[in-house]
């Protein structure tokens, strides 16, 4: 939206979440129809924390011991949400996902905005989790990902051996348990409207213009007074 500047949108997700793959193409179908001018942050969210790193099971597995379900339920569910990411353009193998703790991967995005590529590692690890079976939990799987997207991997190698992003990684989560955030995704637009969920593009465009509209309205500048007015705002100056 020319004239107009960045709105800011905050998002909180996890790699391991299907929806959150999916909600991000939606928001950026919507931010690409509409021409819009966005500042996008990730922040962390960790669905699972007990998770082990190696956890030993498949993806059915996973969420039949996690949720309870039985496994025809679940294998049901994500043949369905397979097929839904299909609509978005998107490949999802749960045959092959990992299934893994995320926090180190949340940590690496942290380290990837410090050097502006966030977006396009969040990309690479969804894609690497859900369609290529890559083991995200892994630090050298994670550096040769960083790598795909530019980062130096021995720079993201010390950042992760170091911990300096972990502080962060736990902000963003208690930052989301504050905003009474209890699922993903979930984006914050503007400092204002929150939107929960992978919702429909159309939901994000509606969002995005009234935040536009908000800022436009802002950023207006006020309107020159009347002769008679001006006039006698220098009489009695």
């Amino acid at each position: 939206m020319p004239g107009v500047s960045a709105i800011k949108v905050d998002i909180w997700s996890d790699i391991a979440c299907p929806w959150c793959y999916i909600g991000l193409r939606r928001f950026q179908a919507a931010v690409d129809v509409d021409d819009v001018d966005v500042d996008v942050e990730f922040h962390s969210f960790d669905l699972a924390p007990d998770t082990p790193v190696d956890f030993d099971g498949s993806e059915v597995d996973f969420l039949a011991g996690h949720k309870g379900m039985p496994v025809a339920q679940v294998e049901q569910m994500l043949e369905q949400m397979t097929l839904l990411a299909a609509t978005e353009g998107l490949t999802y193998d749960f045959d092959a996902v990992r299934h893994t703790k995320t926090l180190a991967a949340h940590e690496l995005l942290h380290h990837a905005k410090a050097h502006g590529t966030q977006l396009e590692l969040k990309e690479r690890l969804f894609a690497a989790y859900f369609t290529e079976g890559r083991h995200i939990g892994h630090t050298e799987e994670l550096l040769a990902l960083a790598a795909d997207v530019g980062l130096d991997p021995e720079a993201a190698r010390a950042a992760l051996e170091d911990g300096r992003y972990r502080d962060e990684v736990q902000a963003d989560i208690a930052q989301a348990r504050a905003y009474g955030i209890t699922g993903v995704p979930f984006f914050v637009v503007d400092g204002r409207y929150g939107v929960a969920g992978a919702q429909e593009s159309a939901v994000f465009r509606q969002v995005l213009a009234q935040a536009a509209a908000d800022r436009a309205s802002a950023e207006r500048p006020a309107p020159a007074p009347a002769p008679d007015e001006a006039a006698t705002a220098v009489a009695s100056a």
